[in-house]
């Protein structure tokens, strides 16, 4: 079931590449394919998804300012735009595009925050000075660390149980791309530039691995 959702879905993730992107549906037809998928019809899924395209690159502008890749913030906001559609909610009065545009938005919002995080993390050993005997001092030295509580530690556990399992269902080429590319199983965090370079292979390669592997992760641990 997942290998089939995953290559239905290629050629959405795909259209983001070629910047083809699809017609807006009418209204008429986002409420025929809005109760196709409410009846489990994946191809109506799909649809819905593909169409809503124009959106993602739409709120993608607003953050070009960011200094992230454009081809990252399309990847992240259809990732986004994915969940909403299998997220929405059918009796709700608001429209499928008002709910997507707040996930897609969130989406990239939580990876910009991730990101910086990740960057301040780093600056925490960053040498700022010696002691009396010459000894490297770091900022992490001489700030105080307060231990995490222990419901922290066990839901961050399970959450990286979960993922290191999820890694395991990919190939050589799609492990190592996606762990460097969101630094996970203690690779360090790359760009899709970097990884392409030390490959041997073209960006836009990587970027179309990026977008399979995480529909496939997403499919993965959604059903799990």
């Amino acid at each position: 079931m997942i290998d089939l959702l995953t290559l239905m879905l290629l050629p959405i993730l795909g259209a983001i590449n070629s910047q083809n992107f699809p017609d807006v549906l009418s209204p008429e037809e986002e409420a025929k394919y809005l109760n196709a998928w409410k009846n489990k019809d994946f191809e109506a899924r799909n649809k819905l998804i593909e169409h809503n395209l124009r959106l993602v690159a739409h709120i993608v502008k607003k953050f070009e300012t960011t200094g992230i890749d454009k081809d990252d913030l399309l990847s992240i906001g259809t990732f986004g735009l994915i969940k909403a559609v299998d997220t929405f909610n059918f009796e709700a009065t608001n429209k499928l595009a008002t709910y997507a545009a707040k996930c897609i938005e969130n989406e990239i919002l939580m990876h910009i925050r991730s990101t910086k995080k990740r960057k301040d993390i780093v600056s925490l050993y960053s040498p700022i000075g010696e002691d009396k005997e010459g000894n490297e001092i770091r900022l992490c030295d001489v700030i105080e660390d307060p231990s995490p509580s222990i419901s922290h530690i066990m839901i961050e556990e399970e959450r990286s149980k979960r993922i290191h399992e999820a890694l395991k269902i990919l190939n050589k080429r799609e492990y190592e791309i996606i762990c460097r590319r969101f630094g996970l199983d203690g690779y360090p965090l790359e760009t899709q530039r970097e990884i392409a370079k030390s490959m041997g292979i073209s960006r836009s390669y990587v970027s179309r691995i990026e977008k399979r592997v995480l529909t496939k992760l997403y499919l993965y641990l959604k059903d799990e």
